[in-house]
């Protein structure tokens, strides 16, 4: 079932795990997805990020993939369908009509001030429909959505105004991480991270967390991040899988062949996540039937 935002990292907030945030690159990560947050009795959030939604077919074409999918494997943990990195208001407002159940709106390259006009518009327009919103302040480094950037720490001042003015459900405030993969060890800014957690009071979601070593994680986790978001793990565990069922397979023209050791990777990898964030056998008590 498609459950809002809220219903899965309020009590991940208060209990001090996080929901894994899993992308969407293909119909095998849909099934990878949702098959390992099942195994794992795990709530689970489905993600397009804007730059794919196209190329996946468009908004209600996912809608649709992914609540058929959720029948067709008989998949009855909570599942949230959200849009990363929206990159307008009018297409987190296409999101939410066509039945995503949570979208981010992305403006935090612009001006604090019109990062939080546009934000509270998006809002507005979600929370009218009940639907959850996250939002962006500073700058995650590395590879984001095709545009490559340095990080840019948040500001504890701009994330209080963002929060308070708009009435987000989730604030991804950059602390240091990357999109992609990491160059050394990458460093988090802990001290901030609790500043900005105390000040706001409301679930933060991590970005870029692919390369990130648990111990750090567990502890992002401890100070508010009840969202945390993969892709770049899950997209690497799919390559070596399908290109290890090419080499092996040189003679065969049949897909299923190929594809199929690619999405047990995604799935694979998902589960991995799922523990690592803790928030396997969660699934069951957020059900609200």
């Amino acid at each position: 079932m498609l459950v809002s935002l809220n219903e899965v990292i309020t009590k991940a907030y208060r209990e001090k795990y996080a929901v894994g945030q899993f992308n969407i690159n293909g119909l095998s990560w849909i099934h990878g997805i949702l098959i390992a947050a099942q195994k794992e009795s795990s709530p689970v959030i489905v993600a397009a990020s804007d730059r794919m939604v196209d190329f996946l077919g468009g908004f209600e074409i996912i809608t649709s993939m992914v609540k058929k999918l959720i029948t067709e494997y008989h998949i009855t943990i909570p599942v949230v369908l959200h849009l990363d990195h929206g990159t307008t208001v009018t297409r987190c407002k296409q999101a939410v009509d066509a039945g995503f159940s949570s979208v981010m709106y992305d403006g935090s390259k612009l001006p604090i001030a019109e990062n939080i006009r546009r934000t509270k518009e998006v809002t507005d327009y979600a929370h009218a429909r009940g639907v959850n919103v996250e939002a962006e302040v500073g700058t995650v480094g590395g590879n984001e959505d095709g545009i490559i950037g340095n990080i840019h720490y948040a500001s504890l001042e701009e994330c209080v105004d963002l929060v308070q003015a708009t009435h987000i459900d989730a604030l991804a405030a950059a602390l240091g991480s990357v999109h992609g993969n990491y160059q050394g060890e990458p460093t988090l800014g802990f001290q901030e991270m609790a500043a900005i957690q105390q000040a706001v009071a409301i679930p933060l979601v991590l970005h870029g967390t692919s390369g990130i070593p648990t111990a750090k994680i567990d502890r992002a986790i401890t100070l508010g991040h009840a969202k945390i978001n993969v892709n770049t793990e899950s997209n690497k565990a799919w390559l070596e899988a399908t290109r290890q069922a090419l080499a092996a397979n040189l003679s065969t023209h049949e897909p299923q062949i190929i594809l199929e050791s690619g999405r047990e990777a995604i799935t694979q990898t998902v589960q991995s996540k799922i523990r690592e964030f803790g928030s396997v056998g969660k699934a069951w008590p957020t059900l609200n039937f």
